[in-house]
Protein backbone atom coordinates (compact mmCIF):
# COMPACT_ATOMS: atom_id res chain seq x y z
CA UNK A 1 0.00 0.00 0.00
CA UNK A 2 1.36 2.96 -0.40
CA UNK A 3 1.53 5.61 2.15
CA UNK A 4 -1.19 8.41 2.25
CA UNK A 5 -1.01 12.02 3.76
CA UNK A 6 -2.63 12.82 6.97
CA UNK A 7 -2.33 10.60 9.93
CA UNK A 8 1.38 10.74 11.12
CA UNK A 9 3.44 9.70 14.38
CA UNK A 10 4.91 12.59 16.43
CA UNK A 11 8.48 12.47 17.64
CA UNK A 12 9.38 11.15 20.59
CA UNK A 13 10.44 13.09 24.11
CA UNK A 14 11.98 12.59 27.23
CA UNK A 15 9.88 11.18 29.71
CA UNK A 16 11.41 11.10 33.93
CA UNK A 17 10.91 8.34 36.54
CA UNK A 18 8.17 6.63 37.76
CA UNK A 19 6.90 8.23 40.77
CA UNK A 20 7.27 6.07 44.27
CA UNK A 21 3.80 5.19 44.41
CA UNK A 22 3.86 4.00 40.38
CA UNK A 23 6.85 2.11 40.93
CA UNK A 24 5.54 0.38 44.29
CA UNK A 25 2.98 -0.76 42.22
CA UNK A 26 5.13 -2.39 39.45
CA UNK A 27 7.28 -3.85 42.18
CA UNK A 28 4.22 -5.22 43.88
CA UNK A 29 3.11 -7.12 40.55
CA UNK A 30 6.02 -8.58 39.61
CA UNK A 31 6.40 -10.49 43.09
CA UNK A 32 2.85 -11.47 42.39
CA UNK A 33 3.75 -12.85 38.71
CA UNK A 34 7.37 -14.84 40.26
CA UNK A 35 4.77 -16.25 42.83
CA UNK A 36 2.53 -17.87 40.12
CA UNK A 37 -0.02 -14.81 39.20
CA UNK A 38 -0.96 -15.53 35.46
CA UNK A 39 0.60 -18.49 35.11
CA UNK A 40 0.10 -20.56 32.68
CA UNK A 41 -0.05 -24.26 31.72
CA UNK A 42 3.21 -24.63 30.10
CA UNK A 43 6.41 -22.31 30.34
CA UNK A 44 5.85 -19.73 27.61
CA UNK A 45 8.86 -19.11 25.16
CA UNK A 46 10.46 -16.02 26.66
CA UNK A 47 12.15 -14.22 23.77
CA UNK A 48 13.10 -11.00 21.73
CA UNK A 49 12.05 -9.31 19.21
CA UNK A 50 13.08 -6.18 18.02
CA UNK A 51 15.03 -5.29 21.01
CA UNK A 52 12.07 -6.46 23.24
CA UNK A 53 11.36 -8.87 26.01
CA UNK A 54 8.77 -10.88 24.48
CA UNK A 55 6.76 -14.02 25.60
CA UNK A 56 5.91 -16.55 22.68
CA UNK A 57 3.00 -18.85 22.20
CA UNK A 58 3.65 -20.82 19.95
CA UNK A 59 0.94 -22.64 17.74
CA UNK A 60 0.89 -26.70 17.86
CA UNK A 61 2.07 -27.61 14.48
CA UNK A 62 2.06 -25.59 11.27
CA UNK A 63 0.69 -22.25 12.79
CA UNK A 64 -2.42 -21.05 10.61
CA UNK A 65 -1.15 -17.59 11.13
CA UNK A 66 0.26 -15.11 13.83
CA UNK A 67 -0.95 -12.64 16.12
CA UNK A 68 1.08 -9.55 17.83
CA UNK A 69 -1.60 -9.40 21.38
CA UNK A 70 -0.56 -6.15 23.44
CA UNK A 71 -1.05 -5.65 27.38
CA UNK A 72 -3.19 -3.62 29.02
CA UNK A 73 -2.11 -1.84 32.05
CA UNK A 74 -2.77 2.17 31.03
CA UNK A 75 0.33 2.79 29.10
CA UNK A 76 2.15 2.82 32.75
CA UNK A 77 1.63 -0.78 34.45
CA UNK A 78 1.21 -3.89 32.32
CA UNK A 79 4.00 -7.24 31.76
CA UNK A 80 3.29 -9.70 28.75
CA UNK A 81 2.76 -11.96 31.33
CA UNK A 82 -0.63 -10.66 31.88
CA UNK A 83 -1.56 -12.49 28.16
CA UNK A 84 -0.45 -15.82 29.33
CA UNK A 85 -3.55 -17.71 30.12
CA UNK A 86 -5.61 -15.83 27.35
CA UNK A 87 -2.85 -16.13 24.65
CA UNK A 88 -1.98 -19.78 25.53
CA UNK A 89 -5.47 -20.81 25.36
CA UNK A 90 -6.12 -19.39 21.77
CA UNK A 91 -3.03 -20.30 20.11
CA UNK A 92 -3.83 -24.02 21.53
CA UNK A 93 -7.75 -23.35 19.83
CA UNK A 94 -7.25 -21.23 16.88
CA UNK A 95 -3.39 -23.21 15.83
CA UNK A 96 -2.23 -19.27 15.95
CA UNK A 97 1.59 -18.25 17.34
CA UNK A 98 1.29 -15.32 19.77
CA UNK A 99 4.06 -12.88 21.02
CA UNK A 100 3.91 -10.22 23.57
CA UNK A 101 5.80 -7.77 23.89
CA UNK A 102 7.17 -5.56 26.39
CA UNK A 103 6.31 -2.12 25.03
CA UNK A 104 7.54 1.38 27.19
CA UNK A 105 5.74 2.55 29.73
CA UNK A 106 4.89 5.88 31.03
CA UNK A 107 6.34 8.28 32.67
CA UNK A 108 9.63 6.71 31.75
CA UNK A 109 8.41 6.77 28.15
CA UNK A 110 5.40 9.12 27.07
CA UNK A 111 3.29 8.96 23.68
CA UNK A 112 4.22 8.08 21.45
CA UNK A 113 7.17 5.45 22.71
CA UNK A 114 4.83 2.31 23.59
CA UNK A 115 3.09 2.80 20.34
CA UNK A 116 6.51 2.77 18.35
CA UNK A 117 7.87 -0.31 20.60
CA UNK A 118 4.51 -2.14 19.19
CA UNK A 119 5.54 -0.59 15.37
CA UNK A 120 8.74 -2.36 15.79
CA UNK A 121 7.42 -5.72 16.78
CA UNK A 122 4.40 -6.26 14.62
CA UNK A 123 7.19 -5.31 11.67
CA UNK A 124 9.01 -8.39 13.09
CA UNK A 125 6.52 -10.44 12.90
CA UNK A 126 5.43 -9.32 9.55
CA UNK A 127 8.70 -10.50 8.56
CA UNK A 128 7.96 -13.97 10.21
CA UNK A 129 4.13 -14.41 8.72
CA UNK A 130 5.43 -13.77 5.12
CA UNK A 131 1.59 -14.29 3.36
CA UNK A 132 0.09 -15.87 6.52
CA UNK A 133 -2.85 -14.14 8.16
CA UNK A 134 -1.38 -11.28 10.82
CA UNK A 135 -3.80 -10.40 13.62
CA UNK A 136 -3.36 -7.33 16.01
CA UNK A 137 -5.18 -7.16 19.38
CA UNK A 138 -4.81 -5.75 22.76
CA UNK A 139 -6.41 -5.07 26.04
CA UNK A 140 -7.42 -1.89 27.37
CA UNK A 141 -4.74 0.63 26.79
CA UNK A 142 -3.00 -2.16 24.77
CA UNK A 143 -6.59 -2.21 22.34
CA UNK A 144 -6.22 1.46 21.93
CA UNK A 145 -2.43 0.84 20.68
CA UNK A 146 -4.07 -1.95 18.28
CA UNK A 147 -6.49 0.90 16.93
CA UNK A 148 -3.74 3.26 16.66
CA UNK A 149 -1.68 0.47 14.52
CA UNK A 150 -5.01 -0.20 12.94
CA UNK A 151 -4.90 3.55 11.28
CA UNK A 152 -1.82 3.63 10.70
CA UNK A 153 -1.67 0.25 8.82
CA UNK A 154 -4.94 1.54 6.94
CA UNK A 155 -2.73 4.59 5.78
CA UNK A 156 0.09 2.77 4.83
CA UNK A 157 2.52 3.64 7.50
CA UNK A 158 2.77 0.42 9.48
CA UNK A 159 2.84 -3.18 7.68
CA UNK A 160 -0.20 -4.66 6.05
CA UNK A 161 -2.67 -6.71 9.25
CA UNK A 162 -5.37 -8.62 8.39
CA UNK A 163 -7.54 -8.21 11.42
CA UNK A 164 -7.72 -6.02 15.10
CA UNK A 165 -9.25 -7.46 18.38
CA UNK A 166 -9.95 -4.63 20.88
CA UNK A 167 -10.72 -6.04 24.88
CA UNK A 168 -12.61 -2.79 26.79
CA UNK A 169 -10.78 -0.80 24.76
CA UNK A 170 -9.32 2.68 25.70
CA UNK A 171 -10.12 4.71 22.92
CA UNK A 172 -10.10 8.47 24.00
CA UNK A 173 -7.54 9.57 26.71
CA UNK A 174 -9.62 13.23 26.97
CA UNK A 175 -11.19 10.65 29.74
CA UNK A 176 -14.76 12.88 28.98
CA UNK A 177 -17.08 10.12 27.58
CA UNK A 178 -20.72 10.03 29.64
CA UNK A 179 -19.82 6.23 30.86
CA UNK A 180 -17.23 7.38 32.95
CA UNK A 181 -19.74 8.44 35.38
CA UNK A 182 -22.84 6.40 34.59
CA UNK A 183 -20.82 3.30 34.83
CA UNK A 184 -18.58 4.43 37.97
CA UNK A 185 -20.88 2.19 40.24
CA UNK A 186 -20.12 -1.27 38.05
CA UNK A 187 -16.85 -0.36 37.30
CA UNK A 188 -14.63 -1.93 40.16
CA UNK A 189 -11.04 -1.45 38.04
CA UNK A 190 -10.99 1.25 36.46
CA UNK A 191 -12.66 4.90 36.89
CA UNK A 192 -12.44 8.95 36.09
CA UNK A 193 -9.32 9.42 38.49
CA UNK A 194 -7.35 6.54 37.45
CA UNK A 195 -8.03 7.06 33.97
CA UNK A 196 -6.87 11.12 34.69
CA UNK A 197 -3.77 10.15 35.92
CA UNK A 198 -2.80 7.32 33.50
CA UNK A 199 -3.41 9.79 30.38
CA UNK A 200 -1.38 12.43 31.47
CA UNK A 201 2.13 10.41 32.81
CA UNK A 202 1.00 8.96 28.87
CA UNK A 203 0.76 12.15 27.19
CA UNK A 204 2.78 14.81 29.82
CA UNK A 205 1.47 17.60 27.86
CA UNK A 206 0.56 16.27 24.27
CA UNK A 207 -2.87 16.75 22.80
CA UNK A 208 -5.46 13.67 24.10
CA UNK A 209 -7.69 14.83 20.71
CA UNK A 210 -4.73 12.95 18.32
CA UNK A 211 -5.91 10.23 16.81
CA UNK A 212 -3.26 7.81 17.45
CA UNK A 213 -2.95 8.69 21.14
CA UNK A 214 -7.19 8.93 21.17
CA UNK A 215 -8.44 6.81 17.89
CA UNK A 216 -12.32 7.90 18.53
CA UNK A 217 -11.21 11.19 17.21
CA UNK A 218 -9.36 10.05 13.83
CA UNK A 219 -10.99 11.42 10.83
CA UNK A 220 -13.31 9.86 8.66
CA UNK A 221 -10.72 9.36 6.09
CA UNK A 222 -8.47 7.50 8.24
CA UNK A 223 -10.98 4.71 8.99
CA UNK A 224 -10.37 3.85 5.01
CA UNK A 225 -8.94 0.72 5.19
CA UNK A 226 -9.31 -0.02 8.54
CA UNK A 227 -9.22 -3.89 8.94
CA UNK A 228 -11.46 -6.00 9.78
CA UNK A 229 -12.24 -5.82 13.63
CA UNK A 230 -13.79 -7.36 16.72
CA UNK A 231 -14.77 -5.14 19.85
CA UNK A 232 -15.54 -7.06 22.87
CA UNK A 233 -16.90 -4.74 26.08
CA UNK A 234 -18.66 -5.45 29.05
CA UNK A 235 -21.78 -3.11 29.78
CA UNK A 236 -21.02 -1.82 32.89
CA UNK A 237 -17.44 -0.79 31.76
CA UNK A 238 -16.65 3.10 32.52
CA UNK A 239 -15.09 2.53 28.76
CA UNK A 240 -18.70 1.28 27.35
CA UNK A 241 -18.55 4.32 25.30
CA UNK A 242 -15.05 4.15 23.94
CA UNK A 243 -16.07 0.81 22.75
CA UNK A 244 -19.59 2.03 21.53
CA UNK A 245 -17.97 5.01 19.76
CA UNK A 246 -15.78 3.71 18.02
CA UNK A 247 -17.73 0.75 16.37
CA UNK A 248 -20.22 2.93 15.24
CA UNK A 249 -18.00 5.11 13.47
CA UNK A 250 -16.42 1.93 11.96
CA UNK A 251 -20.03 0.97 10.71
CA UNK A 252 -20.17 4.50 8.73
CA UNK A 253 -17.15 4.27 7.13
CA UNK A 254 -18.28 0.93 5.74
CA UNK A 255 -15.93 -1.36 7.74
CA UNK A 256 -16.05 -4.84 8.89
CA UNK A 257 -16.52 -4.64 12.74
CA UNK A 258 -17.79 -7.16 15.25
CA UNK A 259 -19.25 -5.66 18.50
CA UNK A 260 -19.67 -7.59 21.43
CA UNK A 261 -21.38 -6.28 24.53
CA UNK A 262 -21.53 -8.49 27.39
CA UNK A 263 -23.94 -7.91 30.57
CA UNK A 264 -22.05 -8.38 34.35
CA UNK A 265 -18.51 -8.61 32.37
CA UNK A 266 -15.70 -6.79 34.17
CA UNK A 267 -13.21 -4.89 32.72
CA UNK A 268 -10.71 -7.31 30.61
CA UNK A 269 -12.41 -10.21 32.54
CA UNK A 270 -11.11 -12.31 29.38
CA UNK A 271 -7.15 -12.08 30.49
CA UNK A 272 -7.67 -11.66 33.90
CA UNK A 273 -9.24 -15.08 34.72
CA UNK A 274 -11.53 -17.32 32.62
CA UNK A 275 -13.84 -17.68 35.92
CA UNK A 276 -14.78 -14.43 35.68
CA UNK A 277 -18.27 -13.29 34.26
CA UNK A 278 -18.29 -13.25 30.68
CA UNK A 279 -14.30 -14.08 30.12
CA UNK A 280 -15.57 -16.99 28.52
CA UNK A 281 -17.99 -15.21 26.08
CA UNK A 282 -15.40 -12.92 24.90
CA UNK A 283 -12.52 -16.43 24.82
CA UNK A 284 -15.54 -17.78 22.04
CA UNK A 285 -16.08 -14.56 20.44
CA UNK A 286 -12.54 -13.72 19.76
CA UNK A 287 -11.55 -17.52 19.02
CA UNK A 288 -15.08 -18.09 15.90
CA UNK A 289 -13.82 -14.42 14.92
CA UNK A 290 -9.89 -15.27 14.28
CA UNK A 291 -11.03 -18.69 12.70
CA UNK A 292 -12.90 -16.73 10.13
CA UNK A 293 -9.56 -14.64 9.21
CA UNK A 294 -7.42 -17.37 9.38
CA UNK A 295 -9.75 -19.46 7.28
CA UNK A 296 -9.21 -16.58 4.37
CA UNK A 297 -12.74 -15.03 5.20
CA UNK A 298 -11.11 -11.33 5.16
CA UNK A 299 -7.81 -10.90 3.29
CA UNK A 300 -5.79 -7.83 3.18
CA UNK A 301 -7.04 -5.22 1.08
CA UNK A 302 -10.23 -6.66 1.02
CA UNK A 303 -13.15 -4.67 1.62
Amino acid sequence: MTPQAGIALPPERPGYPAPPDLAERRAQMATGIAAGAFATKAPALETEMAGLRTLRFDAPGTPRGYMLQLHGGGFRIGRPEFEGPFSEALAARCGVTIVVPQYRLAPEGPFPAGLNDALAALQALHAEAGDAPLIVSGDSAGAGLAASIGLLAAAGKAPPIDAIVMLSPWLDLTVTAASYASNAATDPLFGTESAQVAADLYLQGFDPNHPLASPVHCNDADLAGFAPSLISVGTGEVLLDDALRFHSRLEAAGRSCRLVPIDGMEHVAVVRGFDLPGALETFAAVADFADGILAGSFRRGED
